[in-house]
């Protein structure tokens, strides 16, 4: 699965998915808020404040609200810098209003941290390191230049120069960690939902060509019949145009035709049942199924299997289905991209559990990532040397997770392991020790049952 068909669902596309209406209510409901608290400071608490200018920074968001309502559709996706700048607006307009109202000495001082949280959720990197910046410096600017709460007596309302430190410390932790947090639990659900979406398109595509298969064999045949009938009709006219040669040339045209179509439609028919025919398939040949995309890649794949302790001596027979071919392929290409000469698979069975496994004779996984694969969208830096000898290779985080995925929905379970210390000499190529996948199967959920008659139908009558 190409990483670039999720180009949409990426990262840096978050920004353009907020929709204006979004914006427009969340303001209306901190304009609200704003004027709730003015009202209250003045009629409740009898604070001299600077009406004019609070309701001027109040009246600047209506005013701003106003407009985006009148000029734009509520249905209007924001750009990422659109989203940056009202995002912005809000952050200076509110630094503006706690200017006004004492600085940090406000208690509503907190609220700095909401714009900068929303951006490191919706925002570029970029966006949100400008962002927090900005609200840094507004608030470490308004520990000193603020315009003081007094009261209706003259007196000012001031907490202690300790607290305000304090206060200042905790908004500059609290800008730095919330968006960091923020972000970083964003990032973890986008990936997963991207690699979902990934997992879906592998699925769907594999799914169609089953689908494919099943149409071209449907093809092959219910026109099996018309052609047979066309073919014995131009066979008996060609013997009863002994007399006219011109039309006995037409006939046996026509007869030669029908043979060609019936070779074709022969042909397909075959390919095309061996994917609606044949749901199931001995366990060897699904292996090979899957691994033979990876076979002429300059690695050898080497395919062993055989019966575990209680198991039967013939190979079981399982289903056939895509999640399971595609998810042992990505898990075949993996370790051949990490091999250095060659790749083994290993399949056993025995009367509960049906094993794969898959090992090379790479460096193996790295040891710090061991717990963390499977997870979509792991990537590590990449040397030029290993992007020559791996040039297709764009990391092991989408393709893993597609695999581990898909195999687990067939009741798989999936283990990952070292053949040996990574950080030990390699051993010569050829010799088993890196990457080891393990895929295991209850029996019950991949071997198919044993039942009497054919798979194929009963044959149908042929009119003639």
């Amino acid at each position: 699965m190409d990483t670039s068909e999720l180009g949409l669902f990426r990262e840096h596309k978050r920004g353009n998915w907020i929709r204006l209406r979004t914006m427009i209510l969340l303001r209306w409901v901190a304009i609200f808020g704003q004027l709730a608290a003015i009202v209250v400071a003045q009629h409740l608490y009898n604070l001299q404040l600077e009406l004019g200018l609070c309701y001027l920074a109040v009246g600047t968001s209506v005013v701003g609200n106003l407009v985006a309502m009148f000029v734009y559709p509520e249905s209007k996706r924001l750009s990422e810098t659109e989203n940056f700048m009202m995002v912005m607006f809000d952050l200076l307009q509110l630094c503006f209003l706690l200017f006004l109202t004492g600085g940090l000495n406000n208690p509503f001082s907190l609220l700095v941290i909401g714009p900068v949280t929303i951006s490191a959720s919706v925002l570029s990197l970029r966006s949100t390191i400008t962002l927090m910046l900005t609200a840094m410096v507004l608030v470490s600017a308004m520990v000193f230049y603020h315009l003081p709460l007094r009261t209706a007596q003259g007196f000012v309302l001031r907490i202690p120069d300790i607290f305000v430190y304090g206060q200042w410390v905790g908004l500059m932790i609290a800008l730095a960690f919330l968006s960091a947090y923020s972000r970083r639990i964003t990032r973890e659900m986008t990936s997963m939902s991207d690699a979902l979406a990934a997992t879906q398109m592998a699925l769907a595509r594999a799914q169609k060509l089953n689908d494919l298969g099943g149409v071209v064999a449907a093809a092959a045949h219910e026109l099996g019949t018309p052609l047979a009938t066309i073919k014995l009709t131009s066979a008996e006219l060609a013997e009863e145009l002994d007399d006219y040669p011109e039309l006995k040339e037409d006939a046996l045209l026509i007869r030669s035709q029908a043979d060609r179509c019936r070779d074709i439609l022969r042909s397909m028919g075959r390919a095309g049942k061996d994917d609606l025919h044949m749901r199931t398939a001995p366990l060897l040949e699904v292996i090979r199924e899957a691994a033979e995309p990876h076979q002429e890649r300059g690695k050898e794949i080497l395919i062993e299997d055989g019966p575990g302790p209680g198991g039967e001596y013939n190979a079981p027979q399982i289903f056939r289905r895509p999640e399971v071919i595609h998810g042992l392929r990505n898990l075949v290409q993996n370790a051949v991209d990490f091999a250095r000469t060659t790749v083994w698979i290993e399949a056993m069975w025995t009367d509960d559990i049906i094993s794969i496994r898959i090992l090379d004779d790479g460096r193996g996984y790295p040891p710090q990532l061991i717990g963390r694969i499977g997870d979509p969208f792991m990537r590590r830096r990449r040397s030029d040397a290993d992007r020559r000898q791996r040039p297709e290779y764009e990391g092991m985080g989408l393709g893993l997770f597609i695999a581990k995925t898909l195999l687990e929905r067939s009741g798989a379970e999936l283990s990952f392991a070292n053949g040996t210390d990574p950080y030990s000499p390699l051993a010569k190529p050829g010799t088993p020790g890196g990457a080891i996948v393990e895929v295991v199967w209850p029996r019950g959920k991949i071997v198919a049952p044993k039942t009497p008659g054919t798979p194929l139908g009963e044959n149908q009558l042929i009119d003639g």
